[in-house]
């Protein structure tokens, strides 16, 4: 009996729905095709994102501000719809299903945009000069939308369970199987970055000299490939089985709760209802008693004699406790969302200022999208001077590897103000070269390297915030939410995009006036791109200072549980550091 408890996995089955055998499941191999995916994933994804503003501007002749708000939407739907990915895969799907299912819906959007941008018929004529241009029709517009939303739905839908179904390829109760899902949480930051980085030179560069027709039908096609080298694992692969929806658990204790907030708490906690297994319980805490009155036990819970109660009349302690944590971490996820909020200014704005300056090497022309190339750079730099030289002199000092997740969401948010202050100096920088020269020169004499600093603190800040968040949104959710977490961590994506398309629209309409356009001119040499740069870097400090307060609030989850819990425990350099 040993023996066989030994050589398999106690929650995971095979694809025939018996328990995994260890020798024969998981491991490394599978882990390693499902990151075939996501590096197609980001090179789809991030090659439309950072080059489609200038197809916008320059071939549908959309306004600069227009055009940003199209990206953002994008982007900012793509990471909403992770929700909807998690909702199905913990409901009814599972992730390898979901995976398979969304990674397709992808593919197929982005073979539709590929047809979009070849057809003439889909876009408008040429300018025949700077004030003859004709805007893209709705017709044209819509099939655009289209499109773009078709690979936003593919993109969220399986981007929450990539990363949960690579873990699920590993034994948490096994040290070794351990140890290897460090690594390969490290390793997926870096294929999510080499999949960025390859987005934003080779696809760029052929979107521009070959034709974007070519670029998106090779993401197409790319994504298909990894699609079949996903399927060639399913005998290999290790499925947990769907549990439910933690979003539906955590709506039954605020239900419960409601029904009985006229009832009074007992004075001891242990009257309280817990029917879950000793090993998996987690401990009461003092915080958001109101929650604790979904636990009261009272007449009518349990319908019948000796039957599970009724979960939206009575939920368990645990279950209280469960959705308590998430509670508890919904002031520092708020807090994140301004970064994502200055990210989109990188992939947006930023781009539009390089396509007006001078960015010629010798006979080559580098793409104005692949300026991007700089904060990817930034991402792979910090991250080994973090893991070679900080985290081994933090260690030696503090006896910690690394800083903790909530320092490191402080310090991304410090370098992506700074990023945005370095940028509204670019800005005015350029904007005055483009006075003396005048707004309608096609290219500025400035070179286009001025805008290096911003691409790189921001690219700095999000190699600290992105393993940040992820390390926070894992290791303070409760074990049974991971899916559910990760969407959670996405949705501050999500959101900062949004925010951003709200910002600019408001920017346009309180500064616009009858005689100009105010901050965000459709052309940029005649607005005050500067100012817009401007305020977000005070959005950032005012938002830097509200993220203290909320720190020093928070309480962490490390010493509610008891020891059978199954959580990343992140208060003695556990995992959870030490795999970002």
């Amino acid at each position: 009996m040993d023996g066989k408890i030994s050589w398999t996995v106690a929650d995971a089955v095979d694809y025939n729905g018996l328990p995994a055998d260890r020798s024969k499941t998981g491991g490394w191999v599978p882990a390693a095709l499902v990151l075939g995916i996501e590096v197609c994933e980001r090179l789809s994804t991030m090659g439309i994102a950072v080059n489609l503003v200038t197809y916008l501007t320059g071939t549908l002749h959309l306004a600069s501000a227009t055009s940003a708000n199209i990206v953002t939407d994008f982007m900012g739907t793509s990471f909403l719809l992770c929700l909807l990915g998690g909702f199905l895969a913990d409901s009814f799907l599972g992730r390898y299903k979901t995976i398979a299912i969304f990674a397709a819906i992808q593919a197929l959007g982005t073979g539709m945009l590929a047809l979009v941008t070849k057809l003439s018929q889909l876009r408008p004529p040429p300018c025949l000069t700077n004030h003859s241009c004709v805007q893209a029709n709705g017709f044209q517009m819509g099939i655009l939308y289209i499109a773009l939303y078709i690979i936003a739905l593919g993109t969220g839908g399986l981007k929450s369970s990539v990363s949960g179904f690579g873990t699920d390829q590993f034994d948490e109760k096994d040290e070794r199987e351990k140890a290897q899902m460090a690594y390969f949480f490290h390793r997926f930051f870096f294929f999510i970055s080499l999949g960025t980085l390859l987005a934003v030179t080779v696809l760029v560069y052929l979107q521009d000299e070959v034709g974007r027709s070519w670029a998106y039908g090779i993401c197409s096609v790319a994504m298909f490939v990894a699609i079949l080298i996903f399927f060639c694992g399913t005998k290999r692969y290790r499925y947990k089985k769907s549990v439910g929806s933690p979003i539906v658990h955590i709506f039954q204790v605020i239900v419960a709760a409601i029904k009985k907030r006229n009832m009074n708490l007992p004075y001891n906690i242990s009257s309280l209802y817990e029917n879950t297994p000793e090993a998996s319980r987690i401990q009461h805490t003092d915080q958001f008693h109101f929650l604790d009155k979904a636990a009261i036990i009272a007449e009518g819970d349990f319908e019948n004699t000796g039957a599970a109660p009724n979960p939206w009349k009575l939920c368990s302690v645990t279950r209280v406790e469960e959705a308590k944590m998430m509670v508890r971490i919904l002031p520092i996820w708020a807090t994140t969302i301004i970064f994502w909020t200055t990210y989109a200014q990188m992939i947006t704005f930023s781009v539009e200022q390089a396509s007006t300056m001078e960015r010629s090497i010798g006979s080559f022309q580098i793409p104005a999208g692949s300026l991007t190339v700089f904060f990817v750079a930034a991402i792979l730099i910090t991250l080994a001077i973090y893991d070679r030289l900080i985290m081994p002199l933090w260690k030696k000092w503090k006896g910690k590897p690394g800083f903790s997740n909530i320092q490191r969401i402080g310090i991304g948010l410090v370098l992506s103000t700074f990023g945005m202050a370095a940028a509204a100096l670019a800005e005015r920088k350029r904007l005055s070269v483009a006075k003396a020269v005048g707004g309608n020169t096609s290219t500025l004499p400035l070179t286009v390297f001025l805008l290096i600093p911003q691409f790189f603190l921001v690219g700095a800040g999000e190699a600290f915030i992105y393993t940040g968040q992820l390390d926070f949104f894992i290791t303070q959710s409760p074990k049974g939410m991971k899916t559910m977490s990760t969407g959670l961590f996405l949705t501050t994506l999500s959101l900062g995009f949004f925010v951003s398309s709200f910002l600019v629209m408001v920017v346009k309409r309180v500064t616009g006036t009858d005689g100009g356009q105010g901050w965000l001119a459709d052309n940029i040499n005649y607005g005050r791109l500067d100012c817009f740069y401007g305020l977000l870097a005070i959005l950032g400090v005012v938002n830097f200072v509200v993220f203290l307060v909320c720190a020093l609030w928070y309480k962490p989850s490390n010493g509610n549980t008891k020891s059978g819990l199954q959580m990343e425990n992140i208060g003695n350099g556990s995992l959870a550091e030490e795999k970002c």
